[in-house]
């Protein structure tokens, strides 16, 4: 009977559209945050998905009783400002900017209804070959399911520019990546830039610190384990989706959520 109480005291019910909905008031949950890259299948790169298979990877999810959760509301239970999620909750990302955002995942993410973080560096969009542009990223915007971030301005890779430039420099450099990109998505999205993807998952203290100023309230990394209240907010970490991993690799990463010990990331087939 004690036990039985306690599992009671340890689920939070609400009532969402006439249906009850289980949330988990834990202190250790565990939240996968998975990134993807390009979806184009014309465009071969390592980092890559085919379109087809990030749909199997969504409708895997739905099928197995996955929540699709905004950012937003995975970065409030890291802050403490919630105390619940919805069982089994994930989150989906996407990083840089590619085309593909457009062409490819916006028809998935429609089908299956599920809300998407861009991290986009504004040095690409409307110049990359393969980038998104201004209108395309507005009409995104504007389907209500994607939520446009900072992935700084040229997608550096903070250890190079550190060696090559003289401390002055570099500070100033970090601080251009940090600050004038942010302030050029806002501009131009007329939205407000609060989180940050670290380009090729690189940060330090020093990093963490210019970002914390700069204003972003949570950094993320590709560190390949589940989110939780245990990583500092500048240094979050998230799994990396390629096209390489297999099914059985993947439902390991989403099911990391269930498990004390996160899943770290393999390329298998």
């Amino acid at each position: 009977m004690r036990r039985l109480v306690s599992l009671v005291c340890s689920l939070v019910l609400v009532i969402t559209a006439g249906f009850p909905v289980i949330l988990f008031a834990d202190d250790t949950i565990n939240i996968p945050i998975l990134c993807y890259h390009n979806l184009n299948p014309n465009v071969p790169g390592s980092m890559n998905m085919t379109p087809k298979k990030f749909e199997s990877q969504m409708k895997w999810l739905k099928d197995n009783g996955f929540t699709f959760i905004p950012l937003k509301e995975a970065v409030d239970y890291l802050q403490g400002k919630r105390d619940a999620l919805p069982a089994k909750s994930i989150v989906i990302t996407a990083d840089d900017g590619w085309q593909s955002d457009y062409t490819y995942m916006l028809p998935v993410i429609q089908k299956y209804n599920i809300p998407v973080t861009l991290f986009i560096y504004p040095q690409t969009i409307s110049e990359g070959k393969h980038a998104l542009t201004w209108d395309e990223l507005k009409k995104l915007q504007q389907t209500g399911l994607f939520d446009i971030q900072g992935h700084t301005y040229s997608h550096p890779n903070f250890k190079h520019e550190k060696r090559r430039l003289s401390a002055a420099s570099y500070e100033k450099f970090v601080q251009h990546e940090l600050v004038d990109s942010k302030k050029i998505l806002e501009d131009k999205l007329n939205i407000k830039i609060s989180y940050l993807a670290w380009p090729f998952g690189i940060y330090d203290p020093y990093l963490e610190k210019q970002a914390a100023d700069a204003g972003y309230v949570m950094a993320f990394s590709i560190d390949a384990r589940a989110a939780n209240r245990n990583f500092t907010p500048m240094a979050q970490p998230r799994f990396m989706i390629i096209d390489a991993q297999s099914m059985k690799t993947f439902a390991a990463i989403a099911n990391s959520a269930n498990i004390k010990k996160p899943v770290m990331a393999k390329n298998s087939h």
